[in-house]
């Protein structure tokens, strides 16, 4: 039993150091199993190391770029409930569906999920059900995240198999409840990364298109200001905000003032009436 328990602690130690080496290792920092390694060892897997390294980065450039696809619409129809459901046909009828809804009979917004291969021809598509008078479609390329995600996985999944083979040989009870607490913490770690995958995937696989249908017009969004003038009107809005929530308080007091003050008023002019009338008296 004696024997057996240096071997389940250094490996614990070691484990946390690989671990602290994978979270860090992804920005060029932190330590590492290499960096433990005798520099013998080092030189001998280092060769190798390099050309693991050079096919990942070959295989990052030569795979499809992952694009993370959103498209806002808006459309003037004289019929906004129907110009909504013609919308979300359009959305099924490509293998997508309908999220978030909201309407009334003069405007209205809707969401739907559609195949990012499917977006332009469904925003194409949307000039038979109005008179599009917005159209703007964004791409934001996501493959590096993916890519650091699945290596994040791949590495937290190795430690957490070989801290289960510490868990298997571990024999006092407190190495059973150390170990079974690092490898709860990273069993969870590993979940999160692979939800943050799954998420980014879901993103990629489904674009994401908002569109809001109006009887009149909408109209477009007013460009963002920048620089120096930029700065100037937003603290002018700024100072304009702050003067109405002052006004607004000002108003929701007034009534109490005048409930208050008027009786306070009159109650100190009869007691300086009485003061001069008593002073008075006192000098005749």
């Amino acid at each position: 039993m004696s024997m057996r328990r240096p071997g389940v602690w250094v490996g614990i130690a070691l484990l946390s150091l690989a671990t602290a080496g994978c979270g860090s290792g992804f920005s060029g920092g932190g330590t590492s199993a290499r960096d433990a390694a005798p520099p013998q060892a080092a030189q001998q897997k280092a060769p190798q190391q390099e050309n693991n390294a050079g096919q990942a980065v070959q295989s990052v450039q030569q795979q499809e770029r992952q694009l993370v696809r959103t498209a806002n619409v808006d459309l003037r129809s004289d019929d906004v409930l129907k110009a909504i459901g013609q919308i979300k046909d359009r959305a099924a009828a490509v293998g997508g569906f309908a999220g978030e809804e909201e309407s009334t009979k003069s405007s209205g917004s809707v969401t739907v999920r559609v195949p990012s291969a499917e977006l332009d021809k469904v925003v194409r598509d949307l000039a038979s059900v109005g008179e599009v008078t917005r159209s703007e479609v964004r791409s934001q390329d996501v493959t590096d995240q993916l890519v650091d995600v699945e290596a994040r996985i791949a590495t937290q999944r190795a430690s957490v198999e070989r801290l289960r083979v510490l868990f298997e040989r571990a024999g006092s009870t407190s190495e059973v409840a150390q170990v079974e607490q690092e490898l709860t913490k990273r069993q969870a770690d590993l979940e999160s990364m692979q939800r943050r995958s799954a998420s980014l995937k879901g993103q990629v696989s489904l674009a994401t298109l908002t569109v809001r249908v109006a009887t009149v017009p909408i109209a477009a969004p007013e460009p963002e200001k920048v620089g120096f003038f930029g700065a100037l009107a937003g603290g002018w809005d700024a100072l304009v905000a702050v003067v109405g929530v002052i006004l607004v308080g000002v108003g929701a007091m007034l009534p109490f003032l005048v409930a208050l003050g008027v009786p306070a008023a009159l109650v100190v002019y009869l007691l300086r009436k009485r003061r001069r009338v008593t002073r008075m008296n006192e000098a005749a």
